[in-house]
């Protein structure tokens, strides 16, 4: 099993000094950490997590709709309180892709520190993607020689492919750990030259986008289809998908490989977990570091089929709001295990929040080196 970069809630008042807070405003979602360094990992004071669907409307309309922004504020200003009964010292608040595509994000932006005081930045899809790289580091296999982490965002899915084979197997998560700078910088320019980035690249389609683009298809085995073969397309620019499919679209018949590892975080990739668990209630501990097949991915996905909107609506795991959102997902997912060789997926229920920790924690010198 391995080490989880999380705990609960402290029983002793954390010294305001030590602490570290990190937000992350998505396309769906609005969640924050605020933890402190503990070892070579940290440990998590308080946490917040809300549903603001920031991103409804937003494939139509281009901009975000009052009813989002005043549901996402609102939001926020639980958290500014959270900031501020912990007198949290060490912040980093970001936003993602919606921020990046609506025509009214920065407007947005400014009236969010105007009426919360907290001031947000919308971050790069490189950044994004190497944030969600890094907090992925604990789970990195001494025998993965290639990696390929996936987030699946709201608003968009990031893909960055690594070779680790230059890397000693017992220092292969920690080279990840400590990528800094670019994505695109050269092997020279970062910490590990054996650490490769092969490639990367930002789709502009999650499940909310996806769902949103072809949600004129009544059928859902078409709409399914539909959303997996329009993904498939977008990812001819990645160098990987070009090397495993010829430069074509299609299944690859490569073996898996147990030298390569697929590494996946988002709230589709947990919740297919947390259903093949069969769990009642999500345990983040059962979930987390979690691998598995793809026989075992293409049998949730089935049943979210055979379910139907409604069954899904009733489905504790999922939820009412996110019933659509987990089909789109599942057909991003169930096309990403399809292509490269690999029968086996890792789950991370980790992402842009711990990525944003590690790597301000790392850069103020405060993470032992001890095992990752």
């Amino acid at each position: 099993m391995f080490p989880k970069p999380v705990a609960s809630t402290s029983e002793a008042p954390a010294d305001p000094a030590d602490l570290y807070a990190a937000l992350d405003l998505g396309t769906n979602s609005c969640r924050m950490l605020i933890a402190q360094p503990q070892g070579s990992q940290f440990h998590v004071v308080d946490s917040f997590s809300r549903s603001v669907q920031l991103g409804r409307g937003l494939e139509k309309h281009r901009s975000l709709s009052r009813a989002s922004i005043d549901r996402t504020i609102a939001a926020l200003k639980l958290c500014r309180r959270k900031l501020e009964l912990h007198k949290v010292r060490h912040a980093r608040l970001v936003a993602t892709e919606a921020c990046r595509r609506a025509t009214n994000g920065a407007a947005f932006l400014r009236r969010i520190e105007h009426e919360t005081g907290l001031k947000l930045e919308i971050i790069r899809p490189e950044e994004e993607a190497r944030l969600a790289v890094i907090s992925c580091a604990p789970l990195v296999s001494r025998h993965t020689t290639q990696l390929l982490v996936v987030d699946i965002g709201g608003g968009s899915t990031e893909l960055v492919w690594i070779d680790l084979s230059r890397v000693a197997p017992l220092e292969r998560a920690r080279a990840i750990m400590r990528m800094r700078g670019r994505l695109s910088d050269s092997p020279k320019d970062t910490p590990f030259p054996g650490a490769k980035v092969v490639d990367w690249i930002s789709i502009p389609l999650g499940v909310a986008t996806l769902k949103d683009q072809f949600e004129d298809v009544a059928d859902e085995g078409a709409r399914f289809a539909l959303m997996s073969c329009h993904f498939e397309e977008m990812m001819c620019d990645f160098l990987p998908y070009q090397t495993a499919c010829g430069g074509g679209c299609g299944k690859t018949d490569t073996p898996p490989r147990r030298d390569f590892q697929i590494i996946g975080t988002s709230g589709t990739v947990t919740t297919v977990a947390a259903t093949h668990l069969g769990l009642r209630r999500y345990d983040r501990n059962k979930v987390d570091g979690l691998r598995m097949t793809s026989e075992q991915i293409d049998a949730v996905i089935r049943q979210y089929l055979a379910l139907g909107p409604e069954g899904r609506r009733r489905d504790p795991r999922i939820g009412r709001d996110r019933q659509a959102l987990i089909l789109s997902g599942s057909a991003i997912l169930q096309t990403l295990m399809r292509i490269w060789p690999t029968d086996r997926l890792s789950v991370a229920d980790r992402g842009l929040r711990e990525g944003l920790l590690y790597a301000m924690m790392s850069a103020d010198g405060v993470l032992e080196d001890g095992p990752i």
